[in-house]
């Protein structure tokens, strides 16, 4: 059983009748207090109350609803949780955290209060029981950066320290750091207004600079207004345009993009012509259609993708380019994840909708919007084709009332792909369960070894098999990695070449191997394993079974391991998705340019960014199969290494 907790002056809400007297309902001791205040006026009398934090205290007392207080309990004995909350609550966050703590208060003061100080807020007192992360790694973080990095850079740093969650405390960041990320702002503004002697005041840099990482969080679907006490920019600055998502779509040249346009557009070969015209043709009578292009991977779909959306951009209209894979958008001009666009929601279910709010830039940005892309959706369940399908059937009502009902909302578009490739992944799921989450299901042409049932005899030619016995690891690595140390800084030889593995622990056999030929000093980065003390439920198990050598001996499969080793030129793999608009999303490959102690430096080798440079610093990871956990494990380090990758 959960037991309930508030906030002062947050009591639970009382239902009257119409009829009923005010005065009677005011003098209703549920409305002075709660089960949860009368557990602090139980404190008041009862030293044996005052032993026990708010979950033990079920164990020893129960609570006696008519007559509204708490009893010692004289047999049996209870156990209770509380609500589980997020950290984005704010203050009811981080006053559950403090009731698992804290033994016998008598009043909300006395929970803030720790070694006799009394704190202004919950989340201070958390901070001063040393409960919460301290943040001045990434204070230092971005002070180290700054040495050799502009403000343009660090801002985007920043943001993705915000972006990853991994800052308890943003605002103090902020403020101990707000002089490196306010770099360049100055000059920035001279050249904008054409004058070289301006100046600005502190308050002009600092609001300059909180617009600036707003432009990086919006693209990327949140907002500093999502960070509790991270200071806002001046509104009349952020409302300069009326619809930042719309503004950004149409930021392109477009007599650029039409030369782009007419040679592409000569270079399709007659397939792709017409399916380019079928699509155009409905994009243009704005009827609304669907389409499915189905492909083969290395026939030019991409090529495809960008040819139409040059034309439309050419005539100052919107097309969203999304794909089911943060890598795959990367491919895409403007492209991004399709849940990260349309917010479709992680865990879908048979009547899940994409949560686009009415009447917001998004929703004004799928109205306005002539063509949908969507590359490689054979992955994705259809769930989540449903969902979206629901969302723009509510989003384009508004225009027609005939688009309730037309399948999209009557909104143009076209899904990509290749059923050879991958189908929707079903945890635990059998053949029938993938065929019941695909779109459809037609794997190749039913060519291989012949008429079967999902099995078959497939001979693997001899030229890419591995024959030594003594030694296969190192044939591999001369295979794949040939030459390694001569052609490392050429960029395009990591883009073209990796080695996968079903097993973590040949993973990093290999790296190993690999590492030790690299030139260069090594830096060693631990990660902070650690379980959530927020989800401590009593009598469930015992937190300090769970030390931390036990927590960094785990190996799991998404995150890296608890020691990460690291040359200056080696390549790097992201382990989750920061900033896709910049192309930094999970997979994304990288090369490593400087070691820091608290932030590398790399640049990025593959996608449509290559060649942009970047700063990682430590953010926090939890594996995706928490079940196999006593409670909510989390890593913080950087990324994952690097020659080698679990599939």
């Amino acid at each position: 059983m959960r037991l309930p907790f508030h906030l002062p002056d947050q009591q639970q809400v009382i239902y009257v009748h119409i009829l009923d007297d005010i005065d009677d309902v005011l003098e209703q001791p549920s409305v002075a207090a709660s089960m949860f205040t009368f557990w602090m006026e139980c404190n008041k009398i009862n030293k044996d109350a005052r032993k026990l934090t708010y979950v033990e205290f079920p164990t020893k007392f129960v609570w006696k609803p008519n007559d509204r207080l708490w009893k010692p309990r004289k047999i049996g004995r209870s156990i209770r949780r509380i609500h589980s909350l997020s950290p984005k609550l704010g203050e009811i966050y981080f006053l559950r955290i403090l009731l698992n703590k804290v033994k016998g208060p008598k009043s909300f003061e006395e929970i803030r209060t720790v070694n006799g100080e009394e704190f202004p807020t919950f989340r201070d007192a958390c901070y001063a029981l040393g409960l919460l992360d301290d943040d001045k790694e990434y204070v230092e973080a971005i002070k180290e950066a700054s040495h050799s990095r502009t403000g343009f850079y660090l801002r985007f740093l920043f943001a993705t320290m915000l972006m990853s969650d991994s800052l308890g405390r943003p605002e103090f960041v902020w403020e101990n750091t707000w002089q490196q990320l306010s770099d360049g702002i100055l000059y920035n503004q001279q050249r904008r207004l054409k004058s070289p002697g301006i100046t600005l005041n502190e308050d002009q840099l600092k609001n300059l600079t909180l617009f600036e990482i707003e432009q990086i969080l919006l693209p990327n679907n949140t907002s500093l207004k999502n960070y509790n006490k991270m200071p806002y920019p001046d509104s009349d600055i952020v409302s300069s345009s009326t619809n930042r998502l719309i503004t950004k779509e149409l930021d392109y040249d477009i007599p650029i993009l039409k030369k782009e346009f007419e040679r592409m557009f000569h270079a399709l070969t007659n397939e792709q012509r017409n399916i380019f015209i079928d699509i155009m043709t409905t994009v243009n009578d704005k009827k609304g259609g669907v389409f499915f292009v189905y492909v083969y991977g290395g026939t030019c779909k991409t090529f495809l993708w960008k040819t139409i959306s040059a034309t439309i951009r050419c005539k100052g209209d919107i097309v969203l380019n999304v794909a089911s894979s943060g890598i795959a958008s990367l491919l895409l001009p403007g492209g991004r994840t399709s849940h990260s666009r349309f917010i479709i929601p992680l865990n879908l279910t048979e009547d899940s909708v994409c949560k686009i709010p009415p009447d917001s830039e998004l929703d004004r940005l799928v109205r306005k919007s002539s063509l949908i892309i969507w590359d490689e959706a054979p992955m994705v369940h259809k769930h989540a084709f449903e969902a979206l399908d629901r969302a723009l059937k509510d989003v384009c009502k508004f225009d027609k009332s005939r688009n309730s009902k037309i399948p999209f909302g009557g909104k143009a578009i076209v899904f990509g792909g290749d059923f050879r490739q991958i189908l929707p992944v079903v945890q635990g799921g059998r053949r029938q369960n993938i065929v019941n989450a695909s779109l459809t299901l037609d794997i190749g042409e039913g060519k291989v070894g012949g008429s079967n049932d999902g099995e078959a005899i497939i001979d693997v030619p001899d030229d890419i098999l591995i024959n030594d016995a003594h030694d296969p690891i190192g044939s591999l690595i001369e295979f794949v990695y040939l030459s390694i140390l001569e052609k490392f800084n050429v960029t395009s030889y990591f883009q073209e070449r990796a080695i996968l593995t079903p097993k973590n622990e040949v993973v990093q056999q290999i790296n190993d191997r690999l590492l030790a030929l690299f030139p260069g000093d090594e830096l060693e980065y631990l990660s902070s394993d650690s379980l959530c003390q927020s989800e401590f439920v009593h009598n469930q198990f015992d937190p300090n079974l769970y030390s931390p050598d036990i927590l960094n001996g785990l190996k799991v499969s998404g995150l890296s391991n608890h020691k990460l080793i690291l040359k200056v030129g080696v390549p790097v793999i992201l382990l989750r998705n920061i900033d896709q608009k910049n192309g930094l999303c999970n997979s994304t490959r990288l090369q490593v340019k400087s070691l820091g102690k608290r932030v590398i430096e790399a640049i990025i080798i593959s996608g449509t960014n290559i060649g942009k440079q970047t700063f990682i610093p430590r953010m926090s990871l939890s594996p995706s199969e928490k079940k196999k956990f006593p409670s909510n494990f989390k890593e913080d380090n950087f990324i994952g290494c690097m020659f080698c990758n679990d599939n």
